[in-house]
């Protein structure tokens, strides 16, 4: 009951007021970075462990380059605290290319598909599939962006498959692939009309996050809501908190908080 309340009254804050924009905090829209363009970003999660209440805190610094208009790619690094210090336990790479856009006056639709390649060192400590800062493996999908209006809505369905994390081999009673299902709700509350580029924007948004195991069924279903500050069009300050609504995997920390610094430079490349 709670859950439902808690969906449904962040559901009637965006409706109260303001327009969109196409970016999200858990997912990636179907919209690219500007071509030229070079993207610093530093990712910080800090999430709950069920088993003993200690924080595991997990660090991504990343590079993105808007090759074209169709065409970015991130590289970007895992950091975590999981063997008490913070080590680097691997890294990532992803690339996403726009195959469709469909553009009219209040409105526009974009589909792109994606992929990820990862590798990670570290040890292999529940059923949920996570090639970004959790296992090595890959992940690819297609993502569909429309905007209406004032309101930005954004679907991604992608395949997902682990391997063996280094010398930690991947459990074999564990399922090795995964179905994730996300669907992505963000609306501009600030400011109400725009009459400089420069203007400061507040953004909130609320993300539904899903995978379901392949070979067993196992599932999980979160919701986060997340808050969104982009100066000068420039700089985007994320705050986001994961909330697991139901599960029947094993997840080390499923709840917890999101903290994201990202910085554009324009026509760099």
């Amino acid at each position: 009951m709670k859950s439902k309340l808690f969906i449904i009254g962040f559901l009637l804050l965006f409706y109260i007021a303001g327009s969109s924009q196409e970016l999200f905090v858990y997912t990636e829209p179907a919209s690219n970075m500007p071509a030229k363009s070079v993207g610093l970003r530093v990712t910080n999660m800090m999430m709950k462990d069920i088993h003993n209440g200690n924080i595991n805190y997990h660090l991504l610094p990343e590079v993105m380059w808007g090759v074209t208009k169709n065409l970015m790619v991130h590289g970007e690094a895992f950091v975590s605290n999981r063997k008490k210090n913070l080590v680097a336990e691997g890294g990532g790479a992803y690339a996403k290319y726009r195959f469709l856009s469909k553009d009219n006056v209040h409105s526009h639709f974009r589909m792109a598909g994606f992929g990820r390649v990862s590798y990670n060192n570290s040890d292999i400590h529940q059923e949920e599939i996570e090639t970004n800062a959790h296992n090595s493996g890959y992940e690819a999908g297609l993502v569909a962006t429309q905007l209406l209006n004032k309101v930005a809505l954004s679907a991604l369905a992608s395949f997902e498959k682990a391997l063996d994390n280094n010398s930690y081999k991947f459990p074999a009673h564990q399922s090795n692939s995964a179905m994730n299902y996300t669907f992505s709700f963000g609306k501009l509350m600030l400011p109400q009309e725009y009459t400089d580029y420069k203007q400061t924007n507040l953004n909130l948004m609320v993300e539904l996050l899903a995978q379901r195991l392949n070979s067993n069924g196992k599932y999980f279903i979160d919701i986060s809501p997340s808050l969104q500050v982009i100066v000068n069009s420039q700089t985007r300050i994320d705050l986001g908190y994961r909330h697991q609504l139901k599960s029947s995997m094993l997840r080390t920390a499923p709840n917890g908080f999101l903290i994201r610094v990202e910085h554009l430079l324009f026509n760099v490349l």
